[in-house]
């Protein structure tokens, strides 16, 4: 069972003394919602921090109460407004190089400066770009607007910021849009562990079904208090100036 050896491999880093290293992050946050309580009600009792990549111009002063004294919790940077600028023919984006690359960095900076002073106590200058994706050009600029280090989805890669990735998607986006099966995540995670970099877990709260808080639930109270593993947050990443890119 695939679920087993997830715990074996679990068994194995406590054995060998290196736990290996989880971390969270929800995408699309904007609102106070009932799935943002739950996904909060949920991470809480088992200690596990959320980096909230939250959409600085669909958001305000409505989160910044509802998130105010949550001390797991930190703010990054989701874009803009995670509007779709690119052709009817290509891929989903808004960073990229399909508008003037100082209009997008002037749309950053505008969102590092908004979601700064509404969480000032939570705020971390990492951009989370909507749909994963960022052109070069526009990563190029990220260090002069006040950015430290980018998140997408995949194996970290070369740039001239820190990378900090998730690697592990709850959502079957090309299949039922729903969770995938709780087979194929156990695999994924089995997969992304065989490295000893920090493990990146992507959700999303506002899509999830009862199949995704169901695996949530299953993960979180196998991993919790797991010898093998520790869940931190994005400011202590931050801190350790992100991922090396894998050698190849």
């Amino acid at each position: 069972m695939i679920e087993r050896a997830f715990l074996d491999a679990l068994d194995a880093r406590a054995a060998a003394g290196r736990p290996a290293r989880f971390w969270l992050r929800d995408d699309d946050a904007a609102l106070p919602t009932p799935a943002l309580d739950m996904l909060l009600d949920l991470t809480a009792p088992a200690g596990v921090p959320v980096a909230l990549a939250v959409i600085p111009a669909r958001s305000g002063d409505a989160l910044a109460v509802r998130l105010a004294g949550e001390a797991r919790v930190s703010v990054a940077v989701h874009g803009w407004a995670h509007l779709n600028h690119a052709g009817a023919a290509d891929k989903k984006q808004e960073l990229g190089g399909h508008r003037p690359v100082a209009q997008v960095l002037g749309e950053l900076a505008r969102g590092h400066v908004h979601l700064a002073g509404l969480h000032p106590g939570q705020f971390l200058p990492v951009l989370v770009p909507p749909w994963n994706r960022i052109d070069a050009a526009v990563i190029a600029g990220l260090q002069g607007i006040g950015f430290t280090a980018l998140s997408v989805f995949g194996p970290e890669r070369s740039a001239p910021i820190p990378m900090i990735n998730t690697h592990v998607d709850l959502m079957d986006w090309r299949g039922t849009g729903g969770a995938k099966p709780d087979a194929i995540l156990w695999a994924e995670f089995l997969r992304a562990m065989g490295r000893d970099a920090p493990l990146g877990f992507l959700t999303h709260h506002l899509v999830h079904d009862a199949q995704a808080w169901a695996f949530l639930r299953k993960l979180f109270a196998v991993t919790a208090n797991h010898p093998g593993c520790a869940w931190v947050g994005l400011p202590e990443l931050v801190v350790g100036g992100g991922v090396q890119p894998a050698p190849h």
